[in-house]
């Protein structure tokens, strides 16, 4: 499966997810059109998602334009000229903060962002889980809407596993465990079934904007 780089990618991905599985008809149903949602594979990108961690949508996106006002241009020398304290004022907190430090350290190390796009998704994420603070989600939400990755499924978002209780009516939620096993016979774009799973639960919950990116 290609990458998803565009409106058209995501229908093929999601034609093929449907081919596979078909039980997840009535989800596409109620899911509707999927937005392709990407954004840059690097400092901003990353920025973003690390932003994003713990908070709701609505907060995310102002403290991130706070950021953005504050980081011009968005890249890592900006980023080394601005002071934790001028950070911390933009609504960021400090174990954040230390992240952006981290991922600056590691950009000045070498690392190219763009470039894990190259990887197999399994390395891609080991390289990025290797930046102190960035964890599974991080790496996979990154993976998925900066790079277009179609084969990963972050099941340690609420969201998703929420979606996944009601689409298959189940009693309690799934651990990130029986949620990754449901996701195995989504294989090679689990990255399309956790798009579709965020739309879903956006439009059974009417919360959230259906990604968390």
């Amino acid at each position: 499966m290609r990458r998803i780089d565009t409106q058209a990618d995501l229908a093929a991905g999601l034609a093929k997810l449907l081919e596979i599985a078909p039980e997840l008809r009535h989800v596409a149903e109620r899911a509707g059109p999927l937005p392709l949602r990407r954004s840059s594979p690097d400092l901003k990108g990353l920025a973003r998602i690390v932003t994003a961690q713990q908070v709701s949508l609505a907060s995310a996106a102002a403290i991130f334009s706070r950021l953005e006002a504050l980081l011009d241009p968005f890249d890592p020398d900006t980023l080394s000229r601005t002071q934790d304290a001028e950070l911390a004022a933009a609504g960021l907190s400090r174990p954040k903060i230390a992240t952006l430090r981290a991922v600056e350290g590691a950009l000045g190390d070498g690392l190219d962002l763009a470039a894990l796009g190259d990887l197999p998704g399994e390395d891609a994420q080991a390289r990025l889980e290797a930046i102190k603070g960035i964890g599974p989600w991080s790496a996979e939400v990154f993976l998925l809407f900066c790079l277009g990755h179609p084969d990963v499924f972050p099941a340690g978002d609420l969201a998703l596993r929420e979606a996944v209780r009601h689409a298959f009516s189940l009693e309690a939620r799934p651990d990130q465990r029986e949620t990754m096993r449901r996701a195995e016979a989504w294989r090679p774009v689990r990255g399309i079934a956790a798009r579709l799973f965020w739309g879903y639960y956006r439009s059974v919950t009417g919360r959230g904007a259906g990604l968390p990116a």
